[in-house]
């Protein structure tokens, strides 16, 4: 039987069990899950928090993060602003990005969720508010969720992905992890 690891990935960690000369002031999933023979199924950027899915089974790493398969995976992402009904309209239809058209995604705006605190909190600025946006996509394109809301004019401030498949990060704090099932 596979092992499926649900992980809550806090941020500044890199989504890999070593890192190069360049990454040694870098905490990395060696400093948190000692468990051998399992790798991540798929990416969370350092500066992204939230559910990594680890697994020792090779088929049910590509089905999680190959983009053909179009597992959903939902973030939940502050963002500088209010994005209004047009911001969103573009979101669910597909944004242009330097590197084509996303494929539409579910948003909306959401009350803000209660999560853990961050460490180190996101700088607010004075002037801008913010709001919260619930993002759910079927491909995983590099820093995509970041790259999407800033193209809608709504840069992110901090991103968690709350959930990939059926799976989600909820009841795990930054750091922890459980099996699967």
């Amino acid at each position: 039987m596979p092992r499926l690891i649900l992980f809550n990935k806090p941020y500044g960690v890199l989504s890999q069990f070593s890192g190069g000369p360049e990454d040694v002031a870098r905490a990395t999933l060696a400093a948190w899950i000692d468990v051998p023979g399992v790798y991540p199924a798929g990416r969370l950027d350092k500066d992204s928090e939230g559910l990594l899915l680890l697994t020792d089974d090779g088929r049910l790493q590509a089905r999680i993060a190959e983009p053909r398969h179009k597992m959903p995976k939902t973030y939940l992402a502050q963002v500088e602003g209010v994005p209004g009904a047009d911001a969103l309209d573009q979101l669910r239809r597909g944004v242009t990005l330097n590197d084509g058209v996303t494929r539409p995604a579910e948003a909306a705006v959401i009350e803000p969720p209660p999560l853990w605190e961050r460490d180190p909190p996101i700088r607010y600025r004075k002037n801008v508010p913010d709001s919260w946006i619930a993002l759910t996509i079927t491909e995983g394109r590099n820093r995509q969720v970041r790259r999407m809301t800033a193209a809608v004019g709504h840069p992110t401030l901090r991103l968690v992905r709350w959930r990939v498949g059926d799976w989600t990060v909820e009841g795990l704090a930054p750091g922890e992890w459980r099996d699967a099932g």
